[in-house]
């Protein structure tokens, strides 16, 4: 948080005062979990030349069926500029339907990517998960048992998207689905220490203007 409001304002003991302040917020109190330093990869992934073209994907369950059906969420990240996508879908869409929204959802954005990280317990291990890969002549790697850090790039963005989620349910009334965009914008303008810059700024080498910027303009006009 300290990181986005220096961009625009400061003063002395500026760092500790904001700790302070996110520390006394009753909400993140209520839907953060304690994190512990990792002990890092057992074998450490290479990294990316390009964006996107090695993803992680994780899928978040158990979530209170929207208006739409959905009660699930897909979770891409891209490995090297750490941009996240969440696509809404039912727990029981089978190959056909998911092919579809990875297509609608990331292909068509960024093409084809060159592999594809996931958890052995995710849904891309049976049959008719495999229906994506094979179409689209990904390859799947599946992480380490009992070792999620293999996959802790995707696991580490749906327990932070996950937090900022409950949020949303705690203010909205669980229409979780209708601010999925918008929490998506929150996450992606975020400081990322890995990269030290936004996921935004990876990707677009620009600043993500937010109402904040509008209302440092000195001249706003609307059109």
């Amino acid at each position: 948080m300290h990181v986005d409001l220096k961009k625009t304002v400061w003063w002395s003991g500026f760092k500790s005062d904001v700790a302070e302040y996110v520390g006394r917020c009753e909400t993140c109190k209520l839907v953060k979990a304690e994190c512990q330093r990792s002990r890092g990869n057992l074998q450490p992934l290479p990294i990316s030349e390009w964006n996107f073209e090695d993803i992680s994907m994780y899928f978040v369950h158990g979530l209170p069926r929207s208006q739409s059906g959905n009660d699930s969420l897909w979770v891409i990240v891209d490995r090297l500029s750490k941009v996240a996508h969440f696509i809404p879908n039912k727990r029981t869409d089978q190959g056909p339907r998911l092919a579809q929204l990875y297509v609608h959802g990331i292909v068509r954005l960024y093409g084809v990517p060159k592999t594809i990280i996931s958890d052995k317990k995710g849904r891309f291990t049976s049959q008719e998960r495999r229906y994506v890969q094979e179409r689209l002549s990904n390859k799947l790697h599946f992480s380490t048992a009992f070792h999620p850090q293999t996959n802790g790039q995707t696991e580490r963005t749906n327990r932070t998207f996950e937090d900022m989620l409950r949020m949303c349910v705690l203010d909205f009334g669980g229409k979780w689905e209708k601010y999925v965009t918008l929490v998506k914008l929150s996450y992606n303008k975020s400081f990322q220490s890995s990269i030290e810059m936004t996921t935004f700024e990876a990707s677009y080498d620009k600043r993500c203007r937010t109402l904040l910027c509008w209302a440092e303009s000195e001249e706003r006009t609307s059109i």
